[in-house]
């Protein structure tokens, strides 16, 4: 008889909040994860009291509020709201591109007058569809746009020159005619107060978390301890890679404490020179406002990937989805096993989407489990 009803591989958000829904219905289990701390990428390190987001900045956004009330029933978040900067030439621009941004490029100060300067410089296809990030670039914003602010920032995220690139990754381009620096559109926004481990302890609060602790370095055992395994690692490796490995970008961070109370004055600022390697600088504390004495800076590099470095965002090209569509049918034969999050559906996952995708994934899987209870119960011949 299994020990626990779900083994949940991953301690980050879809496993999560897997774990707590399913300790809501009284059902027992078992959080693994291979990493020294539990919360997967939105885990945070104190450092000289400031929570540093350790693996890149995550600000929790959507136009939910259904959502936004279920990850403030475990910790209060404040009003943090992104407005961030591009450096190009020692000259800060406003992001996303807005009247702020158009203004700062070439003094228009109304929207006619920067429409009419975005289209004489707008540059059409020749054939007349876009055959590369390029060309789609230059069609919805011109030359000043994309040669200062997307060109450079666009080749360090990807490794691969802009021609390069294929169109879809900028179908559109967010362009705004007011002069608002606010980064996202969702009406509800902010930063747990305290940081993203108040979250993850809240949703993780009475569940057993065994920490580093590999699946895949005793795969046997830990199948065997539960009826059901939520699986959120690389879909890929739990099919032992069979139809080919799914390629990722990866990112390398290089984090200091610097003896200034405010080094940049924002919480992102981005580089958008190819010559600069990277590709922005996170200050952290300005995420929960922070007034410490000193404060910590981390560079973000974009990489290649490799089996040894962290996947972080799937490559989702004709060739990538071609090979996840073969793991996600044998994903789909295999029910006893609940594939979810951005490594297991492969695809790029903002928080918001992670949690209401694991609450869908929740109320399916519960619904299926008291229609097959259900059946079982009415089939059964009476003793």
């Amino acid at each position: 008889m299994n020990k626990y009803d779900y083994l949940i591989v991953g301690s980050g958000l879809f496993g999560a909040v897997f774990a707590h829904e399913a300790h809501k219905r009284g059902k027992k289990c078992l959080v693994i994860d291979k990493r020294n701390h539990q919360g997967g990428n939105v885990h945070c390190e104190k450092i000289e009291g400031i929570n540093v987001h350790k693996y890149g900045p995550h600000i929790f956004h959507t136009n939910d509020k259904e959502l936004w009330d279920y990850v403030n029933s475990f910790v209060e978040f404040n009003n943090f709201v992104l407005t961030p900067l591009a450096k190009y030439q020692d000259r800060l621009y406003n992001l996303p591109f807005n009247m702020n941004t158009f203004y700062q490029l070439w003094n228009v100060q109304t929207p006619a007058k920067a429409k009419e300067k975005i289209q004489s410089q707008v540059v059409n296809p020749i054939n007349g569809e876009a055959a590369n990030l390029e060309e789609q670039a230059l069609s919805l914003v011109g030359t000043d746009v994309y040669q200062k602010l997307i060109k450079g920032y666009t080749e360090k995220q990807w490794g691969r020159k802009a021609t390069e690139l294929p169109a879809f990754i900028i179908k559109r381009l967010p362009v705004r005619f007011t002069f608002d620096n606010n980064y996202f559109n969702d009406r509800y926004q902010g930063i747990p107060v305290g940081g993203y481990n108040k979250l993850m302890d809240g949703l993780l609060n009475g569940i057993e978390v065994r920490l580093e602790q590999d699946y895949f370095a005793d795969r046997g055992h830990w199948d065997s301890v539960a009826e059901h395994t939520v699986f959120t690692g690389k879909i890929d490796q739990y099919y032992d890679f069979r139809f080919g490995q799914l390629e990722y970008r990866s990112l390398r961070f290089e984090t200091e404490i610097l003896d200034t109370d405010n080094f940049q004055g924002n919480a992102v600022i981005n580089y958008t020179e190819r010559e600069v390697p990277y590709t922005r600088v996170i200050e952290h504390k300005h995420f929960e406002h922070g007034k410490q004495e000193k404060t910590v800076v981390t560079k973000e590099y974009s990489q290649e990937w490799s089996a040894e470095k962290e996947p972080y965002y799937p490559i989702n090209d004709e060739k990538n989805d071609q090979i996840f569509r073969q793991y996600q049918q044998l994903a789909r034969n295999q029910p006893e096993v609940i594939f979810g999050g951005r490594l297991a559906e492969y695809r790029y996952y903002d928080m918001h989407q992670v949690i209401a995708s694991a609450l869908k994934k929740v109320s399916d899987h519960f619904i299926d489990l008291d229609v097959t209870h259900l059946s079982l119960t009415t089939s059964s011949p009476l003793n």
